[in-house]
């Protein structure tokens, strides 16, 4: 694949934007147009080639196999590559033979290639013009590592980093958990956030046991069971029209802590004013009032914590959103145990506690440095770098981060230019990059809802109580779903970031199919109720152990860390209201399902839904894993349609070979590679450090494939997917 030509900049459009800086793609197109991109920085323009006048456009009908570059600044949709075939008129032979159907698509560090003293040069403007000049040197050594994420060793004259820097590069990779205690502080500060979310949707579990007698809505007539459903869907409602929606402008101006205090202290007045309702009318009231912090809440805490994380442990860090809502879950079914013993007003207690964990939220919450990304958005970046020093273990890890960032950032600024509330949601569907984020987010988010989890979440008491169980035996069960929720959402820590994103919803979807129809057929079982009990919930917290490490976590980690800078917090705004306005349809819905189909139809109903979502995420939802944000910016750049193909036509049968037939020789070339600095010459010294072995893997430099060119070695058959 040819890598990008050098562009003059275009003074047209965006003019004293970019520094300067052009950019380039290179798109061969297939006879099956099918579209492979190469995405990169160019050089300074004073270092380009003189650009040659625009070719004619050509007749229709013939492709041109040869890329020809695509001028950013001249074609916004080319950022996100909306490319077009190059037609060439009849007769006229191509140069090159047609590209290979599925080549990698290549993920260019936008460092990549740009000679030492212009990136010097470029460093030193960055500094004056960002007010950070008196950190110069420590910021043009920082660019040098970040050009060469792997050769930071080989870096010589002033800019070679010193011994310890080169441990904390080492260490990163070696000891990867081995963070400031600030970042540890500000994801125990998400973890609280996210242990709030999950209190919250289970203090309306325990309630449901008295609260539609104490109400006055406890019949079985349509109408009160839909006021039940209303009662529990409230959250969900606010959320999903509310509070998500919110969080793009108050984000914009208060930013992620401003925010998620704000979000705080609506997830803790209305929770409290929730236990001394008199009404079911002044109840929903309430609820819809927690449902705005709740949505402003997981809009914002998931893109902090993307934000501030270093990419080696991203993903395990924002699993913490999904483990401690899990621990919210949990310590929600325990409270509602204590609380069954109160008497008539039980209710009361297990919707009011709830508010307990936003105290140490709102407290806390300014003790965090605020998202760098945030400052840079603002054009603050002396704040920028003041938080990234607190995030970081050494400085040059600090000014590597922020000037990568920055030479990403920089290219999208230019492109998007300024922007609107209305125009950001609308470029979600419009903007093919964005679309395919938005297409892959919403898949996630309503897979979770579609897997059934929510059956068990909120009425997990009624279905027992369905089930045979007593009110207490109900709760007790409820009670062990929690702690099984809890326990198992602990390996996602490990394997999100291992196995990946899309692994783990691949392996668990089938298995939550299979359990949650397990349950159902275990309740026409006859007999003794204890024994009859015992199964149902033996294969509920199975399908609770299957939820707990994939679906679980991934949804919500996976949306914050996919669209692009300008976009993020809308994109994330709409993947959580896709998610939990189907949440409040569940809620509303299944008073009803359950008396209409009992436990049984329920079951099986959403374990068909388990078969579909699995489809969804198979074609829909790339791999993220170990990537830096900005580098998922390029990944999303792959048409949709190419990702589905490659799929169907590599995946699919290399999976039928590999597990069905055992034919351990069955190769997958990966669809995504990405494009370092050439150490191939030096391989063998670079095998033997184990750190930057490591940092090679993470990265996408994998044996198998040769790192100049992007093809699959004839040496070795050893590829890594």
């Amino acid at each position: 694949m040819s890598t990008g030509t050098h562009l003059p900049r275009d003074t047209s459009q965006g003019a004293g934007r970019d520094s300067g800086r052009g950019i380039a793609v290179t798109a061969p197109v297939e006879a099956l147009d099918i579209e492979q991109v190469t995405i990169s920085s160019t050089s300074h323009r004073r270092h380009a080639s003189s650009s040659s006048p625009p070719e004619a456009e050509p007749e229709a009908g013939f492709l041109k196999s040869e890329p020809s570059p695509i001028n950013f600044n001249a074609n916004i949709e080319a950022k996100y590559v909306n490319t077009r075939p190059t037609l060439l008129p009849p007769n006229v032979p191509s140069k090159n033979p047609p590209a290979d159907l599925h080549a990698p698509s290549r993920i260019k560090n936008p460092l990549v290639g740009i000679p030492r003293q212009t990136l010097l040069r470029d460093v030193d403007e960055f500094c004056r013009a960002k007010g950070l000049k008196e950190h110069r040197a420590l910021f043009r050594k920082g660019a040098l590592i970040a050009q060469d994420p792997t050769g930071y060793e080989d870096i010589t004259g002033d800019e070679a980093p010193t011994p310890a820097e080169v441990d904390a590069l080492r260490n990163e990779v070696l000891h990867k958990w081995r963070v400031p205690r600030m970042l540890l502080l500000t994801i125990a500060t998400c973890s609280i956030g996210a242990a709030v979310q999950g209190w919250d949707q289970t203090g309306s579990n325990g309630a449901n046991l008295q609260l539609p007698r104490a109400l006055g809505i406890g019949s079985d007539s349509t109408a009160d069971q839909l006021r039940v459903g209303l009662v529990n869907a409230g959250p969900y409602i606010g959320t999903a029209l509310v509070g998500c929606w919110l969080s793009d402008p108050v984000n914009y101006f208060l930013g992620r802590r401003g925010c998620i205090f704000l979000a705080a202290n609506f997830c803790l007045w209305p929770v409290l004013a929730s236990a001394f309702c008199r009404t079911w009318q002044q109840l929903v009231v309430c609820r819809l009032l927690m449902g705005v912090g709740m949505g402003a809440k997981a809009s914002t805490v998931p893109i902090y914590a993307a934000e501030i994380a270093p990419a080696p442990i991203r993903g395990a860090l924002l699993v913490s959103w999904q483990l401690w809502t899990a621990f919210g879950i949990f310590i929600g079914t325990c409270a509602n145990l204590v609380g069954d013993r109160v008497g008539r007003d039980a209710w009361r207690y297990q919707l009011g506690a709830a508010f307990i964990p936003a105290v140490p939220l709102a407290v806390l919450i300014y003790m965090c440095p605020e998202s760098p990304r945030w400052y840079m958005k603002k054009n603050r970046y002396p704040d920028a770098f003041r938080s990234m020093l607190l995030l970081r273990k050494d400085p040059v890890q600090a000014a590597r981060d922020l000037y990568y960032i920055h030479a990403q950032l920089q290219a999208e600024h230019l492109f998007i230019g300024s922007t609107h509330y209305v125009k950001r949601f609308i470029e979600l569907f419009t903007i093919p990059r964005v679309r395919r984020a938005t297409l892959a987010a919403s898949t996630t988010m309503l897979a979770q809802q579609m897997c059934g989890i929510n059956i068990i979440a909120f009425y997990s008491s009624s279905v027992f109580e369905h089930a045979g169980a007593s009110s207490f035996q109900a709760l007790l069960a409820t009670w062990g779903f929690g702690l099984i929720n809890f326990l198992f959402a602990f390996p996602s820590i490990w394997t999100i970031d291992t196995f990946g994103r899309r692994s783990l919803l691949l392996f668990t979807f089938p298995q939550m199919s299979w359990t949650l129809l397990t349950a159902g057929l275990c309740t026409l079982i006859s007999g003794n109720r204890g024994a009859h009990l015992g199964v149902v919930a033996l294969f509920v917290y199975l399908f609770a152990a299957f939820y707990s490490p994939g679906c679980g976590p991934v949804p919500y980690a996976y949306s914050s860390e996919i669209f692009s800078r300008g976009h993020r917090e809308m994109g994330m705004a709409f993947a959580v209201a896709t998610c939990l306005f189907w949440a409040a349809v569940l809620s509303i819905t299944l008073p009803l399902m359950l008396r209409s189909l009992g436990v049984m139809g329920v079951f099986g109903f959403y374990s068909g839904l388990n078969v579909v979502a699995l489809i969804m995420i198979f074609l829909w939802v790339p791999e993220t894993k170990q990537r830096t944000l900005e580098e998922i910016d390029y990944i999303f750049a792959v048409p949709t349609r190419v990702f589905m193909r490659y799929q169907v036509t590599r995946t699919l049968p290399w999976w039928f070979r590999r597990y069905l037939m055992r034919d351990k020789s069955a190769i997958l070339e990966p669809l995504f590679q990405l494009e370092l600095e050439d150490h191939h010459a030096a391989d063998g010294a670079f095998d033997n450090d184990k750190a930057r072995v490591e940092l090679k893997e993470m990265v996408g430099f994998t044996k198998g494939i040769d790192p100049r060119n992007g093809e699959v070695s004839s040496e070795t058959s050893d590829i890594v997917h």
